[in-house]
């Protein structure tokens, strides 16, 4: 067994998150999802995400979670992030929720945890995939593609996609906010299509 992946509030750990993923990935995972799960759990160790104490998942999930994707890598369920997440600030958690459930590829305790994720991952205040920690939209993209299939194939138009996810739950409630009478011609069309790298 690898050495233990730990990290707490106070002290985070000495390696990168390159040197993390590759002791992750030392044996591979027949599900797409471990590559980018791995370098979220890297960001989530070195303090590069918005995600709380055990990626925002409950400690049993995320031990579980480690264990179907990473047996071989000791990742240490006192590793916290610190911080907490206050979901007054988002009461549309059970929504999202729904929404993703709706559009995902499967029903499954794996599809499950990419939802608490993404969905913990709505709170922050960055682009989606920096807040997940993800290293490059494109992740996001192939993330959203192999889980949520549909999903993917409506947003046609490339928005960015936490906006594309507010915008699906908004339409899904019959709650138009925007003026505009087409994207193509809003004022804040790159606010919600402009590259997000």
């Amino acid at each position: 067994m690898l050495p233990p992946l730990t990290a707490t509030h106070s002290a985070l750990p000495t390696d990168s998150r390159e040197d993390i993923v590759e002791r992750l990935l030392t044996t591979t995972h027949p599900s797409p999802n471990q590559p980018w799960l791995a370098k979220i759990i890297a960001s989530w160790l070195t303090g590069n995400s918005v995600l709380p104490d055990f990626i925002g998942l409950e400690p049993e999930q995320f031990k579980a979670l480690c264990q179907f994707y990473f047996a071989d890598a000791d990742i240490s369920t006192k590793a916290v992030s610190g911080i907490v997440p206050d979901y007054r600030r988002m009461p549309e958690i059970d929504d999202l929720i729904q929404l993703l459930q709706a559009y995902s590829r499967t029903r499954d305790q794996e599809n499950d945890w990419i939802i608490s994720i993404i969905v913990i991952a709505c709170m922050g205040l960055d682009h989606l995939w920096e807040d997940l920690g993800l290293w490059q939209r494109s992740e996001l993209s192939a993330l959203i593609s192999y889980n949520f299939p549909q999903l993917a194939e409506s947003n046609s138009k490339n928005m960015k996609w936490k906006k594309f996810i507010y915008k699906k739950l908004c339409d899904a409630e019959g709650i138009y906010l925007c003026r505009a009478p087409s994207c193509e011609v809003c004022t804040d069309y790159a606010k919600c299509f402009g590259p997000e790298d």
